[in-house]
């Protein structure tokens, strides 16, 4: 507790001397129009076309580079290969973790704008002191509602919209094509983590509910509890419920950058399912659903791993 509130006096003194050293921001828009954004955390007046932007969720990261915007500041703790160039580019600022941000560095940065997600809904507070700061996490109960929301939030505040909506259309009509294909196929799906041996299953409205909830792939299993680390279940469980897709999320591939060994997964009770006898065990792309998700780049990144997995 002393080692945080160290920290937040640090940044606050920070933000404090800036804010009465009298230097004009050179960086901030001379229009000095504003966007009212409405989020999760409360209403924020940001100002059109920010210039300096700390992102601290890699999908709206996703989206700000399909709309050719660079960030000053971001996480370089794990970042999705897709992103690799921001963390090898040294004009970009390391602004901590996805867990914690570096509060001085934030700061030392002048932004007019920081972008957070549900991993650091608890520093929402603090990050707002040093600029205006918005939520842009996914709500995985309404994963495509609340997806288009947020990139159109990125595109009113660039004053892109017209952009986005493009984009988002694009990706609509993909959903729309593999929704029709697998409305009239019966065979259901299971969406397990594998994580140090162990399995934990994720259904309808989780965090990779997006194959079932968007995309249209029946669940094998209806009622599975919605968590973060999924429901834990056995290798039993999932040999009961003997699903016809197997979708697999390896955690150590991301996180120790090895991936786990494909004996432990497909186990002998696994070799059971109906998934592992038609070939249809499908590993994720970690990188895209663990690491990221509810950017332009990830949704169709998944749209297209599914579509060539079930083709």
């Amino acid at each position: 507790m002393i080692k945080n509130a160290l920290k937040i006096l640090t940044f606050t003194a920070i933000a404090t001397l800036a804010s009465c050293s009298g230097e004009p921001n050179k960086n901030t828009v001379a229009t000095g129009e504003q966007v009212t954004i409405v989020h999760k955390l409360g209403t924020t007046d940001v100002p059109q076309n920010p210039r300096r932007v700390v992102v601290f969720d890699m999908g709206a990261l996703e989206t700000l580079t399909e709309l050719g915007i660079k960030p000053v500041a971001i996480p370089k703790d794990i970042v999705p290969d897709h992103l690799i160039q921001f963390k090898t580019d040294d004009t970009i600022e390391n602004a901590g973790s996805v867990k914690e941000p570096n509060f001085e560095k934030v700061s030392a940065v002048n932004p007019d704008l920081i972008i957070i997600s549900a991993r650091l809904e608890t520093f929402y507070d603090e990050l707002s002191k040093i600029a205006p700061t918005i939520y842009l996490g996914t709500d995985t109960q309404d994963y495509m509602a609340s997806f288009e929301k947020n990139s159109m939030e990125i595109g009113k505040i660039f004053d892109k919209e017209a952009e986005v909506k493009n984009k988002l259309q694009a990706l609509k009509n993909e959903i729309r094509t593999e929704q029709e294909k697998y409305a009239g196929n019966d065979k259901k799906g299971l969406i397990v983590l594998f994580n140090n041996g162990k399995f934990s299953a994720y259904g309808k409205g989780s965090r990779f509910g997006f194959i079932h909830d968007v995309l249209g792939v029946k669940a094998v299993h209806e009622k599975l509890e919605v968590a973060t680390h999924g429901q834990p279940v056995s290798s039993e469980f999932i040999a009961d419920e003997n699903p016809d897709y197997l979708f697999v999320v390896d955690r150590a591939a991301v996180v120790n950058g090895q991936p786990a060994a494909r004996d432990n997964i497909e186990n002998a009770l696994i070799q059971k399912t109906n998934a592992f006898k038609n070939g249809k065990i499908i590993y994720l792309n970690p990188q895209i659903w663990y690491l990221s998700g509810g950017g332009i780049t990830s949704t169709h990144a998944m749209i297209n791993e599914i579509k060539e997995a079930l083709k």
